[in-house]
């Protein structure tokens, strides 16, 4: 029996033989030939091919993991369409007299490695996407089928190197019972896709070589791989992977009953999502309402500015299914690590501290005030809120306010009814903390964005890998904060809510009703057993 550690991508207990996927190694070798001109028509129609099988992708990610996390595929669409891209390689065939396999693996190694000597680390993550696609096209010119996937009709534990997104996708959901990898990190698409996918996952775990066949365990819950179980420990798995499942049926039972503590405490149990694809988990999952609508997926989505009716219709949509609960909107909160190439940003050293979220909305207000016409137009329509992120400053939320003022008058002049909307803030940088009190008699409620928090407070990017050992978000200080603005809240007569990662943490839920949260918004899937946490706090 052999216990190997790993980084936790998705909990849950699976038991199973492994099946170890290979990649084929593909070997590239420059080869002399005489007719530039055919070669880069035959790069050419690879391209073609290559961008066809990845919008089938991009269909069947929508149908299993939603739109929002199929966009990886769109992004590598338009990564085979970069005009830089492409001239590298015309160049390297036209001027090397070279095969247009040689000429994309050259450009892959040389794209993957600026990419990857970056300071960005949005950029960073660029280096395996562009060898993704560079090795998608070398296959197809090589007229190698793809060959990632979960042979025969048993289930397994897959087992590899790494995983790319389009790997884990292609992956049969129904033959595969977890996933572990020797690579990668709990923030890549391919962890957020076994999340999505609701599928137990490893990754950065120190895996043998010669594990295919093996008899294994991954408990996603405590971080590790367990190979050749003996009887005992095997027997104890079982009996864990029983009771999850009857866990897990009587979450169902939960559903209808009003998330309220043992003394008679209301908690405000809602969901956070990022399109309206997400809405069905939502009434699946007996969410009271939306706390986290991230409008910004509005435009990862798109090739140009979404205009006030393309929003409208997706806020009204959101409104009217949720029929008269609770949705509240985030509005645009791009920046840092979610980039749009339309918007024009310029290079950052320190992205996370830059030009993202409020800070664009105030300095284009144009851009502003078209989702904040699409927002108010969609209150007819049923209970929404406006919420917005990243502020620090009193005079950040006044602004806001003033140009709200300044929409809600155009949409009166111009006859368009709307209601007046409850008015809140994300609490997410530790300026926001420490004037809580002021902050609060400008707004409706306050909901703690614990992602960032804990990053600003320890000074620390929650997306490197690197510093996972480092980054606490139960340190004092964070919790500490977390106080601070509920009482605050209070204190003004307002409401607090967390929307962060954090509000799905069971290990605090109780922590947070004695602090005396008011609500708690998680993914669709957490609602249920976040209700449970509270019915027993």
């Amino acid at each position: 029996m052999q216990q190997i550690n790993g980084k936790i991508a998705f909990g849950g207990i699976a038991i199973g033989k492994i099946k170890e996927v290979f990649k084929e190694n593909n070997v590239v070798r420059r080869v002399k030939i005489d007719d530039t001109q055919a070669e880069i028509s035959r790069f050419r129609a690879a391209k073609d091919q290559a961008t066809e099988e990845l919008k089938a992708l991009y269909d069947k990610a929508v149908k299993e993991v939603g739109e929002a996390n199929a966009a990886i595929f769109e992004v590598h669409q338009m990564m085979l369409e970069d005009e830089d891209y492409l001239d590298s390689i015309h160049n390297i065939i036209a001027v090397q007299s070279v095969n247009a396999e040689f000429a994309v693996a050259t450009t892959g190694d040389n794209f993957a490695r600026m990419f990857a000597d970056m300071d960005d680390d949005y950029m960073k993550e660029r280096a395996a996407d562009v060898k993704d696609i560079s090795e998608r096209v070398i296959r197809i010119l090589s007229r190698k089928e793809e060959t990632v996937h979960a042979a025969d009709e048993e289930k397994y534990i897959i087992a590899a190197d790494d995983l790319a997104p389009s790997e884990t996708i292609q992956l049969e959901r129904e033959r595969v019972l977890a996933f572990v990898t020797r690579q990668g990190s709990t923030n890549s698409h391919t962890a957020i896709l076994a999340r999505t996918m609701n599928i137990p996952a490893l990754v950065s775990a120190a895996i043998p070589k010669e594990v295919n066949g093996k008899y294994a365990i991954i408990d996603g819950f405590k971080g590790i791989l367990i190979l050749d179980p003996e009887e005992e420990i095997l027997k104890e798995y079982e009996k864990k992977q029983q009771n999850e499942k009857k866990r897990q049926e009587l979450l169902q039972q939960l559903k209808g009953k009003p998330t309220v503590t043992k003394d008679g405490k209301e908690i405000k149990l809602y969901a956070n999502i990022g399109e309206v694809k997400d809405l069905g988990a939502v009434l699946q999952n007996d969410a009271a309402g939306i706390g986290l609508f991230r409008s910004e997926f509005l435009y990862l989505q798109s090739d140009h500015f979404p205009t006030e009716d393309e929003q409208f219709q997706s806020y009204k949509t959101v409104a009217e299914v949720m029929a008269g609960k609770k949705v509240i909107i985030r509005t645009l909160d791009i920046g840092a690590d979610k980039q749009i190439d339309y918007f024009g940003l310029e290079h950052e050293d320190n992205p996370a501290l830059g030009y993202r979220a409020v800070r664009i909305c105030l300095d284009q207000p144009d851009i502003f005030r078209t989702q904040l016409r699409a927002l108010l137009r969609a209150s007819m329509f049923g209970n929404i809120s406006i919420m917005i992120p990243m502020i620090a400053s009193v005079w950040e939320v006044r602004k806001v306010k003033e140009i709200m003022e300044e929409v809600k008058t155009e949409l009166t002049s111009e006859d368009i009814p709307f209601k007046n909307v409850e008015f809140g803030i994300m609490i997410e940088t530790p300026a926001a903390v420490m004037i809580a009190d002021e902050l609060a008699k400008e707004v409706d409620f306050f909901s703690i964005g614990t992602n960032d928090l804990t990053q600003y407070t320890l000074a620390i990017d929650r997306q490197n890998a690197k510093l996972d050992q480092f980054y606490d978000s139960h340190h004092p200080a964070v919790l500490k904060m977390i106080q601070m603005v509920i009482d605050s809240a209070h204190k003004a007569g307002i409401w607090a809510g967390i929307c962060g990662e954090l509000g799905a943490d069971l290990t605090l839920t109780e922590t947070f009703v004695k602090m005396g949260i008011d609500e708690l918004s998680v993914s669709p899937s957490m609602v249920l057993p976040v209700r449970d946490k509270i019915l027993n706090a």
